[in-house]
């Protein structure tokens, strides 16, 4: 038999109950994140560990994003929708190893933690052969009821079949067990089915190990903790949970936020020391934000890495590839995209900075535009380290921009410009003395002239 410290993890990552979407109910978002990879950061990992994954036929997206967190789990297809035991069973030959432990979780619970999970398998160690998750439900209604005796778990009843006494019961069935791996096999085969669409339920496995004589223990959890998605309006609850959760460890890392519940993080958001977040900023996946850094309000940020003492909007937007060097600045109304801007650089206001090498300490007036896209294809520009773009200006990829080059306002620049050099690209201005007076008399000839 195997160490104790062997495992095998059956996560089940079915559709389950529809969201009214064509995206596989496990890949929706929480917090930047699918549900499924909430779970398998849940989950143990390393050494002794084997993961299974069952999924639904057709959901190739699922098997995907399951390997792309845990390269090594073996997936496992169940082919009807029969319940929870029968999903279970879909990993049969994963469950055969022989490994001591076996736990069963499920792809729907994003707010269960690495700890709960821990929990959940002590009484193994201690002898019991089943644990079972549990919580108190503030309402009870839907879920299945825990039937104690003591400390021990004699029977799960279901809400259709259980009796008024026992739906007062507000001590309820979460999902997730834990099993001995030396009797799970026999316990989950001994299931049959319950109901009149032939589903077996996993839950029946308390009353199948009461029966052989061993013995079944509960493992309570907090109720948000072990909340279950089954449509958007449970999506929004779990993301205003981990969005709690998230909040206070930001501050409790020494994060400054002036009105935290404005304030939207992902699950990897990675903060320095002396970071200020004022009210209404979105951060989304892949961010780190570096020591001293301010993000202004209303600002969005999306996997980008932003180093010491930089700052960020008012009204900023930096999308996927974006990085600021240290004491960099994006001001107001500012777009980058695959921009990289070295230290000190600065782009103040009303400007689009994409596919972009900017210098240290280089200057970018308000307006100014990288017209990186040609309707084919994506260009580069570089811009050199203390050159000063003027106001307006259009920089058409691909081109270079020297090092401590001066492009004057209102210039479209096609061509490359070395370093030290100015380039000004603009049309002679011209007057026409009169010039005014004679449009205005043109146009309102014959017509009153109308309010301005």
């Amino acid at each position: 038999m195997a160490p104790r410290s062997s495992l095998t993890i059956v996560l089940a990552a079915g559709e389950g109950t529809r969201m009214r979407s064509s995206i596989p109910k496990v890949l929706h978002p929480v917090a930047g994140q699918s549900l499924l990879a909430h779970v398998l950061g849940a989950a143990p990992n390393g050494a002794g560990a084997a993961l299974a994954v069952v999924v639904g036929p057709g959901q190739e997206a699922v098997e995907q994003e399951a390997k792309r967190l845990r390269p090594e789990a073996a997936t496992f297809v169940q082919r009807e929708r029969l319940g929870t035991a029968h999903a279970v069973l879909a990993a049969r030959d994963a469950i055969r190893r022989g490994a001591s432990d076996l736990l069963v979780v499920f792809g729907d619970t994003p707010l269960i933690s690495a700890a709960t999970l821990k929990r959940l398998r002590e009484p193994l160690n201690k002898g019991a052969d089943l644990a079972v998750l549990a919580f108190r439900a503030a309402d009870p209604s839907g879920y299945g009821r825990l039937l104690v005796q003591g400390n021990r778990l004699i029977s799960i009843r279901e809400q259709a079949e259980a009796t008024a006494e026992e739906r007062a019961i507000n001590l309820c069935n979460a999902g997730a067990m834990a099993f001995d791996g030396r009797t799970a096999m026999a316990v989950i085969e001994k299931i049959r089915n319950a109901n009149s669409k032939g589903e077996y339920y996993l839950s029946d496995a308390v009353a199948i190990v009461r029966d052989l004589g061993l013995e079944a223990i509960v493992v309570e959890a907090n109720e948000d903790e072990v909340r279950g998605i089954n449509n958007k309006a449970q999506l929004a609850e779990a993301e205003q949970v981990m969005q709690a959760r998230l909040r206070k460890a930001a501050l409790d890392a020494g994060v400054t936020m002036i009105a935290p519940d404005t304030v939207y993080l992902a699950a990897d958001t990675k903060f320095g020391d002396d970071v200020t977040i004022e009210p209404y900023v979105v951060i989304g996946p892949g961010v780190s934000i570096s020591d001293g850094t301010v993000i202004h309000s209303f600002s969005h940020i999306v996997q980008s890495s932003i180093g010491k003492n930089a700052s960020v909007g008012p009204f900023a937007r930096m999308r996927p590839g974006t990085t600021l060097g240290d004491g960099a600045k994006i001001g107001n109304f500012v777009e980058t995209k695959a921009a990289i801007l070295e230290a000190g650089a600065k782009v103040n206001h009303l400007s689009y900075v994409g596919d972009a090498h900017v210098g240290a300490k280089a200057n970018i007036g308000a307006g100014t535009i990288t017209c990186n896209y040609d309707g084919f294809g994506k260009h580069k520009t570089e811009i050199g380290a203390g050159a000063f773009i003027g106001t307006n200006s259009s920089l058409v990829a691909p081109v270079k921009i020297g090092n401590g080059a001066y492009i004057g306002s209102g210039s479209v620049i096609s061509r490359d410009v070395p370093d030290d050099a100015s380039a000004l690209e603009r049309n002679e201005q011209t007057i026409r003395e009169g010039g005014a007076r004679r449009i205005r008399e043109r146009k309102t000839r014959g017509n009153k002239p109308k309010d301005a």
